[in-house]
């Protein structure tokens, strides 16, 4: 939230041309200039923003293969974001480890473009911080996506197992016989009997393993 931004920082984006809507708003105003992916956008000044608390599938990167979805994905963020003026909640956690501001994303008439991601199938839910604001209403949407069978949720499961191991401390679920499954501590143990269910919860899949 901006409250908790060093002022340094605050500083610096302002200088940008980033704007705060009233002096004691929770939010930053600033123009879109370019939609990296699905969920990473580059703003005013080159900072470059990750939207919080969810996750869409990867596109292609030089030798890299793109993910099923990923450049639907990025083609809606482009459709709702580019060259658009929108405003930014800050998180607690400033940035990720990639120096990546991380925000929640909303239009000026108040559209939740990370709800809208989510709500379309074109991103799942990821949880890297024990808080975040938005939590219920992003988990409502995604429980509303998989039911519809909405984008990415419209694909068949990949070599399905009889059940997924989850990890309630970093709500992450995985195969049977992933390393990473495997040794969750048995107090963050969680056991799903099918993907939808670990999903209908909120974890997000491991990106080994790729339940």
């Amino acid at each position: 939230m901006i409250r908790r931004l060093t002022l340094t920082l605050i500083l610096v984006l302002l200088a940008c041309g980033w704007t705060s809507p009233a002096a004691d708003a929770d939010s930053l105003r600033v123009k879109v200039h370019w939609v990296d992916d699905g969920d990473t956008i580059v703003v005013a000044g080159g900072e470059r923003v990750r939207y919080l608390g969810i996750n869409t599938p990867e596109v292609a990167h030089k030798d890299e293969p793109g993910e099923p979805f990923g450049d639907e994905a990025k083609d809606f963020n482009k459709k709702l974001v580019q060259g658009r003026w929108i405003n930014l909640e800050l998180a607690e956690q400033q940035r990720d480890h990639y120096g990546r501001l991380l925000a929640y994303v909303f239009l000026a008439d108040g559209t939740f473009v990370n709800g809208e991601l989510v709500r379309q199938g074109y991103a799942h839910l990821l949880r890297k911080q024990p808080k975040l604001h938005y939590w219920e209403r992003l988990l409502a949407l995604q429980r509303q996506a998989l039911k519809e069978k909405k984008g990415m949720w419209s694909l068949p499961v990949v070599k399905p197992e009889k059940f997924y191991i989850g990890n309630k401390r970093s709500w992450i679920f995985h195969r049977p016989h992933c390393q990473f499954g495997r040794k969750t501590a048995a107090g963050n143990r969680l056991r799903f009997r099918d993907r939808y269910e670990a999903l209908y919860h909120g974890l997000s899949p491991g990106r080994r393993c790729k339940p």
